[in-house]
């Protein structure tokens, strides 16, 4: 009988997502397991499955459209000599044709006839697909340069740049600037980043406690550290001094456990690991992944597992498991030389510590005056979870560890 294929809860946030592109076509034999589809959700691209067999008899929803809720119905699974039902509100079970019928060319091609190519049919590379789909660019509008016109991401970019227009949605009567201007689309992850910073920003009560930190002891245990390190082979790392703050963190977490926790309206979570997010910068947003059990692990397992991490987050192939959750966050602007800032915190979780440049600073040891790098950290915490002097508390275990940094690697 004719099964329906439906979008999928790939998170337990989503309510939405977008078809990014099909890896199956109309008429083709499906088996368990066979990656049909790339669903585009609020944080990443992500492979969804067949869970039963068949044959794929109808695409309900095409590439590149967006806004399409969980459980929509977006593809009919047929089985072999079964007609396919005109839409998902049809798919029932269906008597099969005898088999002497699909031995007849007509007969045969009556299940398939959807798969016929439409009038209007756009040829674009697949990565030209993606990046209209995640720029809301309509691609009958551009022009491609490819191989017999195929629109290929470049042909993309230009027509972005030059404000092409946006699939549903119209070019404001009043633009704010009497000269040129371009339209950007929201993509599903910036609108989902928009509306939780929002809440969070609104509903969390946010204080914010910064400190100065020294990072000459760090960063001299860094070098000798990386020195220890194979040329080339699988045991060859290379630390950041972000690798050593993220264990920093959480070790500072273990010692202030009542940091490491989230609200909710009936009580206090308390979390027994610790789990870092890391926030990455990607082309259209942030996303966190998470080094899970962060104070169990070595620098060396930190370092590698944080850039395998941000690897594969900027390749928009991370798992939900290694975004969704985390029990502390942490935001590193350092290397963009940013003296200091605050960051928003990323509910459930309790707070989140921005961490600012490392510079060169007079300061005052003993009676003289000396040189040392300094950073500013700032850690933003929800106030009903944390007071003042727990967040100060922990931003003085945090500088402790960090300015006798021994205690990362015993």
């Amino acid at each position: 009988m004719a099964t329906e294929v439906l979008m999928p809860a790939l998170s337990p946030t989503m309510t939405e997502g977008a078809v990014a592109r099909w890896l199956k076509k109309e008429g083709d034999t499906i088996s368990a397991g066979d990656v049909l589809a790339e669903i585009e959700t609020d944080k990443a691209t992500m492979e969804v499955e067949a869970v039963e067999e068949g044959i794929l008899g109808r695409i309900l929803v095409q590439e590149g459209t967006q806004g399409v809720s969980v459980n929509t119905p977006i593809a009919i699974l047929v089985e072999e000599g079964e007609a396919v039902p005109e839409s998902a509100s049809t798919a029932a079970p269906v008597k099969k044709e005898p088999e002497a019928a699909a031995s007849e060319p007509k007969a045969a091609s009556q299940p398939l006839a959807a798969a016929t190519p439409p009038k209007n049919r756009v040829f674009a590379s697949p990565l030209a697909k993606r990046v209209a789909s995640q720029k809301n660019i309509d691609l009958t509008t551009v022009k491609g340069s490819g191989p017999n016109g195929r629109i290929v991401r470049k042909d993309v970019d230009a027509a972005a740049q030059k404000g092409a227009p946006v699939k549903g949605q119209e070019t404001p009567e009043a633009p704010l600037s009497s000269g040129g201007h371009k339209i950007v689309p929201h993509s599903t992850m910036r609108k989902v980043i928009a509306k939780r910073l929002a809440e969070s920003k609104s509903t969390v009560p946010h204080f914010y406690v910064s400190v100065d930190v020294e990072l000459d002891a760090l960063l001299a245990l860094r070098s000798q550290l990386n020195a220890t390190s194979p040329a080339e082979g699988p045991d060859t790392f290379k630390l950041s001094v972000n690798d050593m703050l993220v264990k920093a963190a959480a070790v500072a977490l273990k010692r202030i456990p009542s940091v490491n926790a989230s609200f909710t309206d009936d009580a206090m979570i308390m979390y027994d690991d610790v789990d870092i997010s890391v926030a990455v910068s990607i082309p259209d947003g942030l996303i966190t992944p998470i080094v899970k059990q962060a104070d169990k692990k070595s620098l060396k397992q930190i370092s590698q597992e944080t850039k395998d991490l941000v690897k594969r987050a900027r390749a928009g192939k991370l798992k939900p498991e290694e975004f969704q959750g985390g029990t502390f966050s942490i935001s590193n602007m350092g290397m963009y030389g940013v003296k200091d800032f605050s960051a928003i915190i990323n509910p459930p979780q309790a707070a989140i510590l921005a961490i600012a440049a490392g510079r060169k600073l007079p300061v005052v040891k003993g009676s003289e005056i000396a040189i040392a790098t300094v950073m500013t950290v700032t850690l933003s915490v929800d106030h009903r979870v944390v007071d003042g002097s727990t967040a100060a508390e922990w931003l003085s275990a945090f500088r402790s560890i960090v300015e006798s940094p021994l205690s990362l690697v015993i």
